[in-house]
Order: structure tokens, then C-alpha cells, then sequence
């Protein structure tokens, strides 16, 4: 159950959600720094496709669809 973020707002901000996934503050983070550098790659080889559509013609797909698994095997 999420906190009152009028009551601790600190917690609420930067310890619960992690917590509910079983994670800390700084691995949460690193999940989802990994999942952001993923996601800009992904975005990059969509643009190169818009671009040049012969060229990564399935990156950025296979890339989400990456993402996606890990996300729903997660806490």
C-alpha cells in the first residue's frame, strides 16, 4: 500500500516503490538508468529506420519487446 505522501513524503518518494518491487533505492536506479539507456537506443534505431527504412528494421522492436519481459518478471 502506498504511503501518505503528506505524512512522509520523503519515504513515499524514494522508498516504497522500490521497496514494493524488493529492490533499494540505488538498484532500482540501476534497473532503471539500464531500461532508460535501452529505451534511447531503441528510439535511436527507429529514427535511423524513419530515415533509412532498410536499416534496423527490427531493432527497436526487439528491443521493447526485451524490455517488456523483463519489466514482467519483475517484484
Amino acid at each position: 500500500m502506498p504511503s501518505d505522501i503528506t505524512t512522509n513524503p520523503v519515504k513515499a518518494l524514494f522508498v516504497d516503490h522500490p521497496a514494493s518491487v524488493d529492490e533499494t533505492y540505488f538498484q532500482h536506479m540501476g534497473v532503471a538508468l539500464r531500461f532508460a539507456f535501452w529505451l534511447g537506443l531503441a528510439a535511436m534505431a527507429a529514427l535511423v529506420h524513419a530515415m533509412i527504412p532498410g536499416a534496423c528494421e527490427k531493432t527497436a522492436s526487439r528491443i521493447i519487446r526485451r524490455l517488456h519481459d523483463r519489466m514482467s518478471n519483475r517484484g
